[in-house]
Protein backbone atom coordinates (compact mmCIF):
# COMPACT_ATOMS: atom_id res chain seq x y z
CA UNK A 1 0.00 0.00 0.00
CA UNK A 2 1.29 3.45 -0.88
CA UNK A 3 0.19 6.40 1.26
CA UNK A 4 0.32 9.86 -0.21
CA UNK A 5 0.21 13.22 1.55
CA UNK A 6 0.28 16.71 0.23
CA UNK A 7 3.18 18.77 1.46
CA UNK A 8 1.25 20.70 4.13
CA UNK A 9 -0.36 17.61 5.64
CA UNK A 10 2.98 15.80 5.76
CA UNK A 11 4.68 18.75 7.42
CA UNK A 12 1.93 19.06 10.03
CA UNK A 13 2.07 15.34 10.73
CA UNK A 14 5.86 15.34 11.17
CA UNK A 15 5.76 18.44 13.40
CA UNK A 16 2.98 16.98 15.53
CA UNK A 17 4.88 13.72 15.91
CA UNK A 18 8.09 15.52 16.89
CA UNK A 19 6.25 17.74 19.35
CA UNK A 20 4.63 14.73 21.00
CA UNK A 21 7.99 12.98 21.19
CA UNK A 22 9.52 16.06 22.83
CA UNK A 23 6.75 16.20 25.42
CA UNK A 24 7.10 12.51 26.21
CA UNK A 25 10.89 12.82 26.44
CA UNK A 26 10.59 15.83 28.70
CA UNK A 27 8.11 14.01 30.92
CA UNK A 28 10.43 11.02 31.05
CA UNK A 29 13.42 13.16 32.06
CA UNK A 30 11.38 15.04 34.64
CA UNK A 31 10.15 11.78 36.10
CA UNK A 32 13.69 10.39 36.17
CA UNK A 33 14.91 13.39 38.17
CA UNK A 34 11.90 13.62 40.48
CA UNK A 35 12.69 13.09 44.17
CA UNK A 36 11.99 9.50 45.14
CA UNK A 37 11.80 10.60 48.76
CA UNK A 38 10.03 13.93 49.15
CA UNK A 39 10.23 14.24 52.94
CA UNK A 40 13.86 14.71 53.98
CA UNK A 41 15.23 15.24 57.48
CA UNK A 42 18.51 17.19 57.66
CA UNK A 43 20.56 17.32 60.87
CA UNK A 44 22.83 20.33 61.41
CA UNK A 45 24.97 21.56 64.29
CA UNK A 46 24.67 25.33 64.77
CA UNK A 47 22.26 26.34 62.03
CA UNK A 48 22.28 30.05 62.93
CA UNK A 49 26.02 30.36 62.31
CA UNK A 50 27.40 31.65 59.02
CA UNK A 51 29.02 28.25 58.56
CA UNK A 52 25.63 26.95 57.39
CA UNK A 53 24.25 30.08 55.74
CA UNK A 54 23.58 28.33 52.39
CA UNK A 55 21.33 25.83 54.19
CA UNK A 56 19.34 28.67 55.74
CA UNK A 57 19.11 30.55 52.44
CA UNK A 58 17.83 27.44 50.64
CA UNK A 59 15.22 27.02 53.35
CA UNK A 60 14.15 30.67 53.59
CA UNK A 61 13.93 31.29 49.84
CA UNK A 62 11.96 28.09 49.19
CA UNK A 63 14.62 26.38 47.09
CA UNK A 64 13.93 22.98 48.68
CA UNK A 65 10.23 23.41 48.03
CA UNK A 66 10.95 24.36 44.41
CA UNK A 67 12.66 20.99 44.01
CA UNK A 68 9.61 19.11 45.27
CA UNK A 69 11.02 18.49 48.75
CA UNK A 70 9.57 18.96 52.21
CA UNK A 71 12.65 19.42 54.36
CA UNK A 72 12.77 19.24 58.14
CA UNK A 73 15.92 20.69 59.69
CA UNK A 74 16.90 19.70 63.22
CA UNK A 75 19.53 21.85 64.93
CA UNK A 76 22.07 20.36 67.32
CA UNK A 77 24.85 21.83 69.45
CA UNK A 78 27.58 20.83 66.99
CA UNK A 79 28.44 18.82 63.90
CA UNK A 80 29.35 15.68 65.81
CA UNK A 81 25.92 15.47 67.45
CA UNK A 82 24.19 16.17 64.13
CA UNK A 83 26.16 13.30 62.63
CA UNK A 84 25.03 10.99 65.42
CA UNK A 85 21.41 11.65 64.43
CA UNK A 86 22.04 10.28 60.93
CA UNK A 87 24.20 7.38 62.09
CA UNK A 88 21.43 6.49 64.53
CA UNK A 89 18.78 6.65 61.80
CA UNK A 90 16.71 9.56 63.12
CA UNK A 91 17.75 11.88 60.25
CA UNK A 92 18.59 11.32 56.58
CA UNK A 93 21.31 13.82 55.68
CA UNK A 94 23.94 15.80 57.58
CA UNK A 95 24.75 19.42 56.95
CA UNK A 96 28.23 19.32 58.43
CA UNK A 97 31.98 19.52 57.91
CA UNK A 98 33.54 17.44 55.15
CA UNK A 99 36.25 15.97 57.38
CA UNK A 100 33.65 13.87 59.22
CA UNK A 101 33.19 11.77 56.06
CA UNK A 102 36.84 10.73 56.12
CA UNK A 103 36.69 9.98 59.85
CA UNK A 104 33.61 7.82 59.24
CA UNK A 105 35.32 5.80 56.52
CA UNK A 106 38.16 5.09 58.93
CA UNK A 107 35.46 3.45 61.09
CA UNK A 108 34.18 1.42 58.12
CA UNK A 109 31.13 3.65 57.63
CA UNK A 110 30.80 4.93 54.07
CA UNK A 111 29.25 8.38 53.76
CA UNK A 112 29.53 10.62 50.70
CA UNK A 113 29.58 14.43 50.55
CA UNK A 114 27.64 15.63 47.50
CA UNK A 115 27.42 19.43 47.57
CA UNK A 116 29.68 22.04 49.18
CA UNK A 117 28.55 25.05 51.20
CA UNK A 118 31.88 26.40 52.44
CA UNK A 119 35.31 26.45 50.81
CA UNK A 120 37.02 27.56 54.05
CA UNK A 121 36.24 26.55 57.65
CA UNK A 122 35.23 30.02 58.94
CA UNK A 123 36.65 28.99 62.32
CA UNK A 124 38.86 31.12 64.55
CA UNK A 125 40.61 30.33 67.81
CA UNK A 126 40.91 33.01 70.46
CA UNK A 127 42.32 33.29 73.96
CA UNK A 128 41.06 35.53 76.75
CA UNK A 129 42.78 38.92 76.67
CA UNK A 130 43.66 38.46 80.33
CA UNK A 131 45.85 35.51 79.30
CA UNK A 132 47.11 36.90 75.98
CA UNK A 133 50.36 38.31 77.37
CA UNK A 134 51.50 34.80 78.26
CA UNK A 135 50.52 33.31 74.90
CA UNK A 136 53.29 32.74 72.35
CA UNK A 137 52.19 29.60 70.49
CA UNK A 138 49.41 26.99 70.62
CA UNK A 139 51.55 25.09 73.11
CA UNK A 140 50.59 27.75 75.66
CA UNK A 141 47.01 26.44 75.56
CA UNK A 142 48.15 23.46 77.64
CA UNK A 143 45.97 22.94 80.69
CA UNK A 144 43.39 25.54 79.67
CA UNK A 145 39.62 25.11 79.43
CA UNK A 146 38.74 25.59 75.77
CA UNK A 147 35.23 25.98 74.42
CA UNK A 148 34.19 24.30 71.15
CA UNK A 149 30.77 23.94 69.55
CA UNK A 150 30.63 20.28 70.62
CA UNK A 151 33.36 17.72 71.36
CA UNK A 152 34.40 16.02 68.14
CA UNK A 153 33.00 18.77 65.93
CA UNK A 154 34.91 20.76 63.33
CA UNK A 155 35.76 23.49 65.86
CA UNK A 156 37.33 20.78 68.03
CA UNK A 157 39.22 19.33 65.07
CA UNK A 158 40.77 22.67 64.15
CA UNK A 159 41.91 23.09 67.73
CA UNK A 160 43.34 19.56 67.82
CA UNK A 161 45.33 20.26 64.67
CA UNK A 162 46.76 23.49 66.07
CA UNK A 163 47.94 22.00 69.34
CA UNK A 164 49.05 18.78 67.65
CA UNK A 165 51.54 20.73 65.52
CA UNK A 166 53.11 21.89 68.78
CA UNK A 167 53.37 18.37 70.18
CA UNK A 168 50.39 18.63 72.51
CA UNK A 169 47.83 15.85 72.81
CA UNK A 170 44.07 16.58 72.91
CA UNK A 171 44.08 15.19 76.46
CA UNK A 172 46.38 18.04 77.57
CA UNK A 173 43.56 20.61 77.28
CA UNK A 174 40.05 20.54 78.71
CA UNK A 175 37.40 20.59 75.98
CA UNK A 176 33.99 22.04 76.84
CA UNK A 177 31.01 22.09 74.47
CA UNK A 178 29.43 25.56 74.39
CA UNK A 179 27.45 25.57 71.12
CA UNK A 180 27.67 28.25 68.43
CA UNK A 181 25.35 30.97 69.70
CA UNK A 182 24.62 33.00 72.83
CA UNK A 183 25.68 30.13 75.09
CA UNK A 184 29.21 30.25 73.69
CA UNK A 185 29.45 34.00 74.34
CA UNK A 186 28.06 33.60 77.85
CA UNK A 187 30.47 30.78 78.68
CA UNK A 188 33.43 32.93 77.68
CA UNK A 189 32.27 36.08 79.44
CA UNK A 190 31.51 34.22 82.66
CA UNK A 191 34.99 32.70 82.78
CA UNK A 192 33.85 29.11 82.28
CA UNK A 193 36.42 28.82 79.48
CA UNK A 194 39.86 30.37 78.95
CA UNK A 195 39.94 30.09 75.16
CA UNK A 196 37.51 29.27 72.38
CA UNK A 197 37.42 27.72 68.91
CA UNK A 198 34.23 28.79 67.21
CA UNK A 199 32.48 30.26 64.17
CA UNK A 200 30.81 33.51 63.17
CA UNK A 201 29.15 35.59 64.42
CA UNK A 202 30.28 34.34 67.86
CA UNK A 203 33.94 35.23 67.33
CA UNK A 204 33.29 38.75 66.06
CA UNK A 205 30.94 39.36 68.99
CA UNK A 206 33.69 38.42 71.45
CA UNK A 207 36.33 40.37 69.55
CA UNK A 208 34.32 43.57 69.44
CA UNK A 209 33.64 43.29 73.17
CA UNK A 210 37.42 43.14 73.74
CA UNK A 211 37.23 39.72 75.35
CA UNK A 212 39.57 37.71 73.17
CA UNK A 213 42.72 37.85 71.12
CA UNK A 214 42.59 35.78 67.93
CA UNK A 215 45.52 33.36 67.68
CA UNK A 216 44.47 31.32 64.60
CA UNK A 217 42.08 32.40 61.88
CA UNK A 218 40.51 30.22 59.17
CA UNK A 219 37.74 32.67 58.33
CA UNK A 220 39.41 33.64 55.05
CA UNK A 221 41.04 31.70 52.22
CA UNK A 222 44.45 33.19 53.05
CA UNK A 223 44.13 32.33 56.73
CA UNK A 224 43.04 28.79 55.87
CA UNK A 225 46.10 28.31 53.65
CA UNK A 226 48.33 29.64 56.41
CA UNK A 227 46.99 27.15 58.98
CA UNK A 228 46.51 24.02 56.86
CA UNK A 229 48.92 24.55 53.99
CA UNK A 230 46.16 24.39 51.39
CA UNK A 231 42.44 24.88 50.76
CA UNK A 232 40.12 23.16 53.21
CA UNK A 233 36.50 22.30 52.33
CA UNK A 234 34.08 22.96 55.17
CA UNK A 235 30.29 22.73 55.40
CA UNK A 236 28.59 20.39 52.94
CA UNK A 237 25.68 18.00 52.69
CA UNK A 238 26.65 14.37 53.16
CA UNK A 239 24.77 11.13 53.68
CA UNK A 240 25.27 7.37 53.84
CA UNK A 241 26.22 6.09 50.39
CA UNK A 242 23.08 3.94 50.46
CA UNK A 243 20.96 7.12 50.56
CA UNK A 244 22.56 8.41 47.36
CA UNK A 245 22.11 5.03 45.67
CA UNK A 246 18.50 4.61 46.72
CA UNK A 247 17.40 8.22 46.21
CA UNK A 248 19.44 9.77 43.36
CA UNK A 249 16.60 12.13 42.42
CA UNK A 250 16.26 13.32 46.01
CA UNK A 251 20.02 13.78 46.29
CA UNK A 252 19.99 15.82 43.08
CA UNK A 253 17.13 17.96 44.37
CA UNK A 254 19.04 18.70 47.59
CA UNK A 255 22.16 19.59 45.59
CA UNK A 256 20.12 21.85 43.31
CA UNK A 257 18.76 23.79 46.27
CA UNK A 258 22.18 24.28 47.90
CA UNK A 259 23.86 25.29 44.63
CA UNK A 260 21.14 27.89 44.08
CA UNK A 261 21.78 29.17 47.62
CA UNK A 262 25.56 29.24 47.01
CA UNK A 263 24.99 31.28 43.87
CA UNK A 264 22.54 33.61 45.59
CA UNK A 265 25.07 34.43 48.31
CA UNK A 266 27.63 35.39 45.66
CA UNK A 267 25.20 37.91 44.15
CA UNK A 268 23.47 39.13 47.30
CA UNK A 269 24.27 42.32 49.15
CA UNK A 270 24.83 42.15 52.91
CA UNK A 271 21.44 43.85 53.29
CA UNK A 272 19.84 41.07 51.23
CA UNK A 273 21.24 38.51 53.66
CA UNK A 274 20.05 40.58 56.60
CA UNK A 275 16.50 40.62 55.25
CA UNK A 276 16.48 36.89 54.46
CA UNK A 277 17.76 35.18 57.60
CA UNK A 278 15.51 34.83 60.67
CA UNK A 279 15.56 37.79 63.06
CA UNK A 280 16.84 35.54 65.85
CA UNK A 281 20.12 35.02 63.94
CA UNK A 282 21.05 38.69 64.34
CA UNK A 283 21.50 38.59 68.11
CA UNK A 284 20.00 42.04 68.44
CA UNK A 285 22.93 43.66 66.61
CA UNK A 286 22.45 44.07 62.85
CA UNK A 287 25.68 46.02 62.40
CA UNK A 288 27.75 43.27 64.01
CA UNK A 289 25.99 40.63 61.90
CA UNK A 290 26.78 42.53 58.71
CA UNK A 291 30.40 43.02 59.76
CA UNK A 292 30.78 39.30 60.46
CA UNK A 293 29.20 38.38 57.13
CA UNK A 294 31.61 40.58 55.19
CA UNK A 295 34.50 39.02 57.10
CA UNK A 296 33.66 35.46 56.00
CA UNK A 297 32.00 36.10 52.63
CA UNK A 298 34.84 34.68 50.54
CA UNK A 299 34.67 31.44 52.53
CA UNK A 300 31.36 30.43 50.91
CA UNK A 301 31.45 28.08 47.94
CA UNK A 302 30.39 29.82 44.72
CA UNK A 303 29.16 26.65 43.03
CA UNK A 304 28.91 23.71 45.43
CA UNK A 305 31.93 21.96 43.88
CA UNK A 306 34.74 20.28 45.79
CA UNK A 307 38.35 20.53 44.63
CA UNK A 308 40.94 17.76 44.55
CA UNK A 309 43.35 20.04 46.38
CA UNK A 310 40.85 20.66 49.16
CA UNK A 311 39.97 17.04 49.88
CA UNK A 312 43.64 16.09 49.80
CA UNK A 313 44.48 18.81 52.31
CA UNK A 314 41.85 17.35 54.61
CA UNK A 315 43.32 13.86 54.30
CA UNK A 316 46.76 15.28 55.09
CA UNK A 317 45.55 17.15 58.17
CA UNK A 318 43.36 14.56 59.91
CA UNK A 319 46.01 11.90 60.68
CA UNK A 320 48.08 14.47 62.57
CA UNK A 321 45.65 14.25 65.49
CA UNK A 322 43.36 11.30 64.66
CA UNK A 323 45.36 8.07 64.67
CA UNK A 324 42.34 6.13 63.35
CA UNK A 325 42.78 7.80 59.95
CA UNK A 326 45.39 5.96 57.88
CA UNK A 327 45.74 7.80 54.54
CA UNK A 328 46.85 4.61 52.81
CA UNK A 329 43.58 2.90 53.72
CA UNK A 330 41.23 5.77 52.87
CA UNK A 331 39.48 5.60 49.50
CA UNK A 332 39.22 9.34 49.05
CA UNK A 333 37.12 9.10 45.89
CA UNK A 334 34.32 7.48 47.91
CA UNK A 335 34.10 10.41 50.32
CA UNK A 336 32.93 13.01 47.83
CA UNK A 337 31.33 13.55 44.44
CA UNK A 338 30.78 16.54 42.18
CA UNK A 339 28.31 14.82 39.86
CA UNK A 340 25.22 16.32 41.52
CA UNK A 341 26.65 19.82 41.88
CA UNK A 342 27.76 19.83 38.23
CA UNK A 343 24.22 18.98 37.10
CA UNK A 344 22.85 21.67 39.40
CA UNK A 345 25.19 24.27 37.91
CA UNK A 346 24.18 23.23 34.40
CA UNK A 347 20.54 23.74 35.30
CA UNK A 348 20.95 26.94 37.33
CA UNK A 349 23.43 29.45 35.97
Amino acid sequence: MILTFNGGTLLRTVCSTLALAAVLLGASLTHAQAPEKKDVHIAVGGKASFYYLPLTIAEQLGYFRDEGLTVKISDFAGGSTALQAVVGGSADVVSGAYEHVINLQAKKQIFTAFVLQGQAPQIAVGIATSRAANYHSPRDLKGLKIGVSAPGSSTNMVLNYLIGREGLKPSEVSIIGVGTAAGAVAAFRSGQIDAISNVEPVMTRLEQAGGIQIVADARTMKGTERIFGGPMPAACLYAPVEFLQRYPGTTQALANAIVRADQWIQRASPQDVLKTVPESYLGGDKALYLFAFNRVREAFSPDGLFTEAGVRTTLKVLPTFNTEVDPARIQLERTWTNSYARKANAQYH
